[in-house]
């Protein structure tokens, strides 16, 4: 609990000072707060630190007594109210505090929204308008959560749009990638988030990235003629927005096997049939862990698929064009099985996440060819086992590598450029043929099945 003393330094035995004030909270907060209080020395001398007469003294200067006790009032009042803010104390917002407790004016409402206000506001207007979808909507609401920790912590809460300068983008650069270390620092402000909001670990380069590129597309979003991504010099934009890539990494047509045919553990068996069924599709893993029953049909041929509308694309992807992908044998099996209820799913990241998991299940199958991938601690390329560069990226990557091994060039025989809408024409698949490609690259047989998945041949 925050303490108001007296701090008195003065060595004269009469005469006239001015009191100052210190504030403790703990062991290591303490701010010193100068007064225009006048006290005779005298005076002092029959007071204790905290301004009370002290035992025995029945004559004392009663005004001064008083002062000090409405000064130490108002300078807690300060204090408790910057905390009760989320901001954090210093001297300089104290004394603004003191201040305008001690010249109260009736407080006119800015026409200008806040960048926190302007920030809620395109994001509900985005979604009452279908111009983000769910997936979408929480990856803003988390960024809203960090940019406004950011603003309380550093004390802008108050910010409008215009006010956010290139120096405060760099800086909320900093402060998502290694908001971590200052949870210690912050319990007030991190007390009431869930816990896996709470960053525990430094966020990679690409994550950073990742949330910066949708604060400039928000910022574009507001409606105002300023962004401050645009006052930056074009290559330090650039070099802030660029994501780092290793060289892709995916599974060989072997391992691939060797993990579909491993068998394993209770603990891992549902992540080896997420992890195998998402392989089968090749879809990102925010796509993978929406789909549903819901999300699979079977066509007049009697081939099963699923269908669903990519996130990545969902802003350009004006015509709501679907992906459509069929559903091999293994896959099927799974399906019917798991009804694509998958907990693991509910937590991609973090210490038991998915990822983590698939990790694991790669080492316990045994994926241990030497890979490069980008240390982001250090900056350089390092050599590791496969298994510990696994996570869902792999089963996108996984499932192009299987099927190039049965694709022909499209351009090999150069009667056209590459990109030829002629090509394009020539080698555009029906589901029949996507469906005969994918079972000949997974070493499936070919089957139908009737509305109700049961197969008829």
């Amino acid at each position: 609990m925050a303490k108001v003393t007296l701090y008195v330094r003065a060595c004269q035995d009469t005469g006239v000072i001015n009191l100052r004030f210190r504030l403790r909270d703990g062991r290591t907060t303490q701010f010193f707060h100068p007064s225009n209080i006048e006290a005779d020395v005298n005076d002092l001398k029959k007071l204790t630190n905290e301004g009370k007469p002290k035992p025995g003294v029945r004559i004392y200067n009663k005004d001064l007594v008083s002062k000090i006790e409405e000064e130490s009032q108002l300078l807690l009042d300060a204090y408790n109210g910057i905390l009760e803010d989320n901001l954090v104390p210093n001297i300089d917002l104290i004394e603004e505090r003191i201040i305008a407790i001690k010249n109260p004016v009736k407080k006119v409402r800015q026409k200008e929204l806040t960048l926190l206000e302007r920030f809620n506001k395109y994001i509900n207007e985005a979604v009452a308008l279908n111009i983000i979808q769910e997936s979408r909507h929480k990856r803003y609401k988390a960024l809203y959560g960090s940019l406004e920790r950011f603003l309380k912590i550093y004390g802008k809460i108050e910010y409008v749009a215009t006010e956010f300068t290139p120096d405060d983008v760099l800086a909320f650069k900093s402060f998502i990638t290694d908001e971590y270390l200052l949870v210690p620092k912050h319990k007030r402000i991190y007390a009431g988030l869930p816990s896996n909001v709470v960053p525990k670990q430094k966020r990679s380069q690409n994550t950073v990235v990742t949330m910066l590129k949708a604060f400039k597309a928000a910022y574009s979003g507001f409606g105002i003629d300023y962004n401050p991504f645009d006052k930056m010099p074009k290559k330090y934009r650039a070099a802030l927005l660029r994501e780092q890539y290793e060289e892709p990494i995916c599974l060989m047509r072997e391992e691939f096997f060797k993990v579909l045919n491993t068998e394993v553990s209770e603990a891992l068996q549902e992540t080896k049939d997420a992890f195998v069924l998402q392989c089968a599709f090749g879809a990102r893993v925010g796509d993978f862990s929406n789909l549903s029953m819901t999300s699979v049909a079977v066509d007049d041929s009697g081939i099963p698929y699923i269908h669903y509308l990519p996130q990545k694309t969902e802003r350009t992807n004006t015509r709501h064009i679907e992906t459509v992908t069929p559903i091999i044998k293994y896959a099927l099996e799974i399906i019917k099985r798991k009804h694509f209820d998958f907990h693991i799913l509910n937590y991609i990241s973090g210490k038991d996440g998915y990822n983590v998991k698939i990790r694991r299940l790669l080492k316990f199958c045994g994926i241990d060819r030497p890979v490069k991938v980008l240390d982001e601690a250090s900056g350089n390329i390092v050599e590791v086992p496969l298994y510990e560069a696994g996570s869902s990226k792999l089963c996108r990557k996984t499932h192009v590598n299987i099927m190039n091994e049965i694709q022909i060039d499209r351009y090999a025989a150069g009667l056209h450029a590459a990109g030829s809408q002629a090509v394009e024409r020539y080698i555009s698949n029906t589901l029949t043929q996507h469906f005969i490609l994918m079972c000949a690259a997974f070493n499936q047989p070919l089957y139908k099945v009737d509305n109700d998945l049961n197969i008829i041949e």
